[in-house]
This record gives C-alpha cells, structure tokens and sequence, in this order.
C-alpha cells in the first residue's frame, strides 16, 4: 500500500509527526521512533521525528493553545507527558494512541482501576495510601491489610515507571515495611506475587484489535522478566484465549497500539501491566514480525483510508 500523492516536486504529500521525550537517550527509545519513520516513508508518508519541547505549547492569555504542530495529519505520541498530549489533542491533532489512552496506561493504579469489573483476571492488588508528611510514620495497620488480601510474597510497584524499574519484592513484614516507608512520598501499588510466573511472563503486541506478535520473556536471575534486566526473549506462539484476552484489555484501555505483559497462572492468564508505548525492537528480533510496518499501515489506514 502506498498512499503517496504527487504535490509538483514534492516526494510526500502527507505527513506525519513522531514526538519523542525530551531527554531520553535510550537507544531501545531512538530506535522506535527511526523505525517507524522508515515505515512510513516507505508508505508515502512524510514523518518528522521531534523531541518534546520542539513546539511550544502554551495557553496564551485569551485563552487558546498557541504554539502547537501545524501541518502535520497525525502525532505518533512516544512520550508520557500527559500535559503535551492533552494540548496537541485539543488543538486538533489525531494521537497515537490517544490522550486518555497513553493516561491509563502510564498509572500502574489506573490501569489496574480501569480494566477492573470487565472480566479482566489480574492479581490481587492493594493500592497504597497517599502520604504527603515525610514525617508522617507509615501505617502499620493498613499493612496489616495488605498483609491478609495478597500474603508473601508481596510485589510492590511504584506507580510511574517503566523497563522494570521502580519494582520490588517483599518476602517477609519486615521488608513490607521497609518498602514501604522507602515509597511513603510515591504513588504505589501492592499485589500479589504470581509464583507459577517468576521471571517468566508474555509480551504480546496489540495493534488495532489484533495480536500481531508475542514472545515470552525469561529471566534466571531475576522475578522479573523485562529484557532491560537481562531477560531473554523467545518465539511464542500466542494461544487464542490469551489472545483474545489482551485484545479486550487494549479495547477496554482504548489503546490502538499496546504492548501487555501477560503472568502465566496455575488456574490461567493474568494481566500484569500494558504499555502504551510498548518498544518493539527485542519482539521483531525474536519473532521476525516487522511490527513497525503493521503500526505503520494501521496509521495510515486509520488517517488516508484504505
């Protein structure tokens, strides 16, 4: 498919914008954005690859988003600054994903929230109380809580974070508490730990209410799978039932683009986190899957049409 039009000399007629974080320096975060522009180029689409801060989006004093990206029919959003996105968003340009998409998924809690009463088997999970007061001494008593709804050993997760990081392991009181009081000032979660799933999970790709790649993610050193931190992934052949599982948690996220980390459980699935960012780089070298061009045509078909 190539939806490139003729405009005199011009090469591309459409265009698009891949907005990146500001100061991010990961190669896995550079390569995303440079292998979905050569895919839409390779579609006739001209995409601009621009850091955060490039345009300066303000609301002026009478009120209006001044500053914002003009000329451009789409936004592939590869950052979480939920302030930028809700500014370009309601100047009129289509994201990918969406605002409130890239919101639901960037709150571990929210997520959690969002996907809860729809069927979705996640695990158990406490959410930990806000504390505003350095001072203010942690409460044991609602540890006690957690203690009596997840039991050792107790996952804890900050709230914002990423690649594995800001993820912890409780085996005993003494270490609740510990991480406990160390994430008293931070947005967290408790939940419970999925034995049968340590240092194993799936990483499934979801674009456009299909699954078009999974692999599963082994690590030997760690409870955590995450590539990052040194796990491995393998090819994966993605069953129908976790499937159709993570096309619904996509549906529900309203995300066009996703990839969900799937625990493996004794009695089945369970939806660990969803990325709506999710980098693709480790899955098409393990699959061979050109994830980046299914991304592509789904953007495309979604802006020019078929």
């Amino acid at each position: 498919m190539s939806i490139s039009k003729n405009r005199g000399a011009d090469k591309f007629f459409n265009r698009g914008l891949i907005l990146i974080n500001a100061y991010s320096s990961l190669d896995t975060a550079l390569n995303q954005p440079q292998r979905l522009k050569e895919e839409l180029s390779a579609l006739g689409v001209q995409a601009d690859i621009v850091r955060n801060g490039a345009f300066p989006l303000c609301v002026n004093g009478f009120g209006e988003i001044a500053g914002g990206a003009e000329g451009y029919d789409f936004c592939v959003y590869l950052d979480k600054d939920k302030y930028c996105s809700q500014l370009l968003e309601k100047s009129g340009l289509r994201l990918f994903n969406s605002h409130s998409a890239i919101r639901a998924c960037d709150d571990k809690a929210v997520t959690h929230i969002l996907l809860s009463q729809n069927g979705i088997p996640m695990p158990a999970t406490v959410f930990g109380l806000l504390c505003y007061d350095e001072t203010a001494p942690v409460c044991v008593e609602y540890l006690d809580k957690v203690e009596r709804a997840i039991g050792y050993p107790v996952i804890i997760k900050e709230s914002y974070g990423s690649l594995g990081k800001g993820v912890y392991k409780a085996d005993n009181r003494v270490q609740l508490e510990n991480f406990a009081n160390k994430l008293k000032l931070t947005p967290h979660i408790f939940q419970r730990f999925i034995k049968e799933s340590a240092g194993k999970d799936a990483r499934v790709i979801v674009i456009g209410g299909k699954v078009v790649a999974a692999m599963k993610r082994v690590s030997n050193k760690d409870f955590r799978s995450n590539i990052e931190l040194g796990g491995k992934g393998e090819k994966f052949d993605c069953p129908a039932d976790m499937a159709r599982l993570c096309v619904k948690t996509a549906q529900i996220l309203g995300l066009e683009y996703c990839g969900i980390d799937v625990l493996f459980g004794k009695d089945g699935y369970y939806i660990c986190e969803v990325n709506s960012n999710a980098f693709f780089g480790g899955i098409e070298r393990v699959t061979g899957v050109n994830v980046a061009k299914a991304y592509a045509r789904h953007i495309c078909n979604e802006i020019y049409g078929g």
